[in-house]
């Protein structure tokens, strides 16, 4: 028998996929395991039932790796005791579902453990007083009660009232600390936007708004007004009152995943606006965000000030206080390349060109190299609908495709971490441009007219694919982060190849 090593080598590539899946899962449940027997006073340690395990999974190994096993396990062992004994924080809130928190800390240093701490509000005393945790971030509905609860607290967190990191001393007093506020300033200097003797107007009165308005304090921003649905200055006067606004801050939950189509405010009715910022992460790119790039105006989101409120809690965890106090350059480069690499996790890799131009192929095999959900609309749409978009233009019309395209493109486009090949026309619907751009990295993939297929495509057979990229090619452009030109290709590999050195050169990490 003759073995294809190139095809061996692929499967090989899907069980080492498969496999660093489960070593992931085998980790996080070992650190919780760990948590367990710190709340129990058990130790880490338990010798009887490795040993017990290690001849249960002798017995049960396969021909191949029987005689391996115990060697692989006993490493698995080892470093699992040593996930359970790091030290242990985590992020103390009430209901956390999906939360980014782990990963980040993980990121930024491998001193400690991070874990989610869900707690009801009549849990919170025991929780402090068990000290099971090193500390913790905090956060809503609990950011006031952890102030409450501290014996120390920093100037931003006595002014604020309000603590997201707890840090539990060896001298038995609780400290708190407000790091948002510095995650808020971070946000806008890697977005160049000045405050300094500005007039900022801040959108919400909650937890979010106090770091902001003690932030913009700190940067010495000129005049700061709130808003707020039941304030003095809300959301019916503030157009009169604060029209002189130069910066406009996000600190509401409006237009945040799932409900992306909100948008908090009309910035048309600013005058001389010349930054938005939006505290919200999911999606990247809100509809404020958008309407505020449009007009051409300075934004930033709040993915980084995220990051950079964990760093500065990751330096108070480790008992580094002049680091976090004292926050470098270099620390800052550390920041930047997180926020980098999780920016590039969390969107989608969208990619738009004309049909026949390869989308397909190209989003497959960024699927299978990065283990990501490959979306193709087309077929979503199929799914969907019972029938493919070529039924639908033929028996139904164009404008009935266009509508249920957009549906699908609204499921899709704004959840995070997709592999997504958008069919041809997307773009031809200026209602799909919020979703293509909210929370993606797009890829235009230009590829020369004379290659394209028109098998299945009524369209292109129909207009001509020459009348339909001149109506379509500027689109394409605008919606784009990354355009990617391309001539022939013999061999898909050197096709993937060169796509994906492009790629990389404009920043996307794959």
């Amino acid at each position: 028998m003759s073995y294809d090593l190139d095809d061996l080598r692929r499967q090989i590539d899907e069980v080492d996929r498969d496999l660093l899946e489960n070593i992931e899962k085998r980790m996080a449940i070992s650190r919780k395991i760990g948590v367990c027997k710190r709340e129990c006073g058990k130790d880490i340690l338990d010798t009887s039932r490795e040993s017990a395990k290690l001849d249960a999974l002798r017995a049960n190994a396969g021909f191949e790796s029987e005689q391996y096993i115990g060697e692989i396990y006993k490493t698995i062992f080892e470093v699992s005791r040593d996930h359970q004994n790091k030290p242990c924080f985590g992020l103390l809130g009430r209901t956390l579902g999906h939360s980014y928190s782990p990963q980040i800390h993980s990121l930024l240093t491998h001193d400690y453990s991070y874990t989610l701490i869900e707690r009801e509000p009549e849990e919170l005393d025991d929780l402090f007083a068990s000290r099971v945790y090193g500390g913790f971030n905090v956060t809503i509905p609990y950011k006031k009660e952890a102030f409450a609860r501290c014996d120390v607290t920093d100037p931003a967190a006595t002014e604020t009232g309000s603590v997201n990191t707890v840090v539990f001393g060896n001298d038995g007093k609780i400290y708190g600390y407000n790091t948002d506020y510095y995650g808020f300033m971070y946000m806008l200097k890697s977005a160049g936007i000045e405050v300094d003797g500005k007039t900022v107007l801040v959108l919400g009165t909650g937890g979010a708004a106090c770091a902001v308005n003690y932030g913009l304090k700190t940067m010495g921003a000129g005049v700061i007004r709130n808003c707020d649905l039941n304030t003095e200055i809300n959301y019916d006067n503030v157009y009169d009152i604060c029209k002189d606004s130069q910066v406009i801050v996000n600190c509401t939950p409006v237009g945040m995943y799932p409900k992306v189509d909100a948008c908090v405010i009309d910035l048309d009715r600013f005058d001389k606006l010349e930054a938005v910022c939006d505290v919200i992460y999911n999606p990247s790119r809100t509809k404020l965000l958008q309407l505020a790039q449009s007009r051409g105006l300075k934004t930033c989101g709040g993915l980084s000030m995220l990051v950079a409120q964990a760093y500065k809690s990751s330096r108070f965890f480790v008992g580094d206080n002049e680091g976090a106090e004292r926050i470098d350059s270099r620390a800052e480069e550390t920041i930047g390349r997180v926020v980098a690499k999780l920016s590039s996790q969390m969107k989608n890799i969208t990619i738009i060109g004309m049909p026949g131009c390869g989308k397909s192929l190209l989003a497959r095999k960024i699927a299978d190299r990065t283990g990501r959900t490959l979306i193709d609309l087309d077929y979503a749409y199929s799914e969907k609908f019972g029938e493919t978009p070529a039924d639908t233009i033929t028996s139904k019309g164009e404008e009935q495709f266009r509508l249920n395209e957009s549906e699908v493109a609204k499921e899709y486009l704004v959840q995070s971490g997709l592999i997504i090949s958008c069919g041809g026309g997307i773009v031809t619907q200026d209602r799909n441009d919020f979703y293509i751009r909210c929370n993606s990295n797009v890829i235009y993939l230009d590829r020369p007219l004379s290659m394209l297929s028109q098998k299945n495509r009524p369209l292109s057979a129909a207009n001509g694919v020459e009348t339909l990229f001149e109506q379509r090619k500027g689109k394409y452009e605008a919606l784009s982060d990354i355009r990617i030109t391309l001539d022939q290709f013999d061999d898909k590999e050197e096709f993937f190849s060169e796509a994906l050195r492009i790629m990389n050169a404009g920043g996307l990490i794959i």
